[in-house]
């Protein structure tokens, strides 16, 4: 009888140490899977597209390999309620993180803001297809909206000048945000820098602020220095006041489409379009590139002179040499002319 005991112990003790094995690899896989690190290094966000379902969630997190263990992640989510709660976003992933932290922040719908820049823009498509390139709607979308006529109306714009409307600048804008709510937020970011002083100083010079921005836009074109800007300004002004033609070469190259001009030729300046200021007096419909905020200022703070020719200097240093009569712009254009032909730039 005491061997049977000391055989059903012995066999109770190997049970019971395997039953705290199990128990013990149990929780370790049960720590690993909630809380230990899961989220690789492999990608530095995790996108959720709108219309989404968790499944769709599951084939992105296995097919670009952010989770360690994509079953263990379905089988965390599915304990936390997950498949209910998804909701689309641009999710930033930390290696290590773990599938506990990630799945609250998925369920939480706590996204990380695109920092969306730009500047330097020439045409509406450049800036759709940036767009395009940082938020979820393409650029297709983006620039039917930019092309639209009754959108611009509605904000104010033609559609010729409502690029004018997108102040270049750093704005904080989540990436699933609908494009007409983007646009709208551009709109209002419009009305704060177009304040009652810059409003002012626009109509002091007759101009609303849609014109100010469209010869900001010329003036962009023409200054390869920003502290040169402000003369530039003040030049187009007195031609406009004098009501001369503005004969701005950058509205040329723009009106011939072809920015690999280097050199505006008498047959560039031949093409009837409303945008050629050699042709046209006054302001084109619009802004031939994205006015930056210095150039804006520059037209609102320019520099008060009697300049009306200028020419950019023969030394290619990007800056210009001002003139009063047109004897004394010929002296410059002719050095000017002399320095591109020696550089072999003839077009």
């Amino acid at each position: 009888m005491t061997e049977k005991r000391r055989s059903f112990r012995k066999v109770f003790k190997i049970i019971l140490l395997l039953l705290l094995v199990l128990g013990a690899v149990a929780a370790w896989i049960g720590y690993q899977a909630f809380m230990g690190p899961s989220v690789t290094d492999k990608q530095e966000y995790l996108y959720i597209k709108t219309d989404d379902t968790f499944e769709d969630v599951i084939r992105t997190v296995t097919e670009q390999q952010i989770v360690k263990n994509p079953a263990f992640f379905r089988y965390i989510a599915e304990a936390m309620e997950y498949p209910e709660s998804v909701k689309p976003g641009r999710y930033k992933l930390t290696e290590g993180m773990s599938n506990r932290r990630l799945i609250g922040n998925l369920r939480g719908g706590y996204q990380e803001a695109v920092k969306f820049r730009f500047e330097n823009l020439r045409l509406k498509e450049n800036f759709a297809a940036l767009l395009g390139k940082n938020f979820e709607a393409d650029s297709t979308t983006f620039i039917e909206i930019l092309d639209n006529e009754e959108v611009a109306e509605s904000y104010g714009f033609t559609e010729d000048n409502f690029f004018t409307m997108f102040i270049p600048n750093t704005y904080e804008i989540y990436w699933n945000t609908p494009p007409n709510k983007i646009v709208a937020r551009f709109h209002d970011e419009y009305n704060k820098f177009w304040t009652t002083e810059r409003k002012e100083k626009a109509a002091a010079l007759n101009l609303t602020p849609q014109e100010v921005s469209v010869l900001a836009s010329i003036v962009k074109g023409e200054a390869l220095h920003t502290d040169e800007m402000p003369d530039i300004a003040g030049l187009y002004l007195n031609r406009l006041e004098k009501g001369m033609l503005l004969q701005a070469d950058p509205t040329v190259i723009f009106a011939n489409n072809d920015f690999t001009i280097r050199r505006v030729l008498n047959r560039h300046l031949t093409i009837d379009n409303p945008y050629n200021t050699y042709r046209y007096k006054g302001l084109p419909p619009g802004p031939i590139m994205l006015p930056s905020i210095a150039s804006i200022d520059a037209v609102l703070d320019h520099k008060k002179h009697d300049y009306i020719y200028m020419c950019a200097k023969d030394d290619f240093s990007g800056y210009h040499n001002f003139a009063r009569t047109q004897a004394e712009h010929l002296v410059n254009a002719r050095k000017f002319q002399r320095a591109l032909t020696e550089r072999n730039i003839m077009r």
